[in-house]
């Protein structure tokens, strides 16, 4: 049967820390993990906020019940059906959403770096791909691309931009993936990247945020 598709207009949600004024001199983006919402995972950057630094948190448009048909809600930026549009369709909204926050900031000068965790890695690294003279560093932190760091963004942007990849020494998601390999791969690729271990799993550790940030 034929495939037939129409474009729609969906509100998307996002959340934040801090507020833009003429004392903001840092915006930090930060991207959630598969199963999760803005509203809570924006909760582990909250050592960074100060008068100086806002924190914007997007959500994934598409959302689910975690167990069942009811109960805990998390979200995802895309999945295997669908997949080119969907990717189309969180690129779309997250331009917006940075023209939105420029548009307020303006003309004031801010530095803005992006951070995706797990699956996040993915969605931050295509939207830097796009908008790479927007921002000044890209963060990924516990993400696997299976055909390495190419797949998603090009190596090129960071010939001068930093790449930062965060990771948990005992990361039961990475340990069931040829990480090794992975970690060789992004090295290959990007020379110049910073590589940040730490003792702990899948998570956000708040020592190793202050350290980048």
């Amino acid at each position: 049967m034929p495939l037939h598709e129409i474009q729609v207009t969906k509100t998307a949600r996002y959340y934040t820390i801090g507020e833009w004024s003429e004392k903001t001199r840092k915006v930090i983006f930060v991207l959630h993990g598969y199963g999760q919402l803005g509203e809570f995972f924006i909760q582990k950057f909250k050592e960074l906020a100060s008068e100086n630094t806002l924190i914007v948190a997007p959500e994934a448009l598409s959302r689910f019940y975690l167990n069942g048909f009811s109960g805990r809600v998390g979200a995802t930026w895309m999945t295997k059906e669908s997949r080119d549009t969907e990717i189309l369709d969180y690129l779309n909204y997250l331009n917006k959403l940075l023209d939105t926050i420029l548009m307020d900031l303006n003309p004031f000068d801010v530095e803005i770096e992006l951070l995706g965790f797990s699956q996040g890695c993915a969605t931050a690294a295509r939207w830097f791909e796009v908008q790479s003279e927007a921002f000044q560093r890209l963060i990924l932190w516990a993400g696997y691309f299976s055909e390495g760091i190419s797949e998603v963004v090009s190596p090129s942007h960071f010939v001068d931009k930093p790449l930062v990849y965060v990771y948990g020494k005992k990361d039961e998601i990475l340990e069931q993936a040829k990480f090794d390999d992975f970690l060789k791969s992004l090295k290959q690729a990007v020379p110049s990247i910073e590589i940040i271990e730490f003792e702990g799993g899948h998570q956000i550790n708040t020592k190793v945020l202050r350290q980048i940030f």
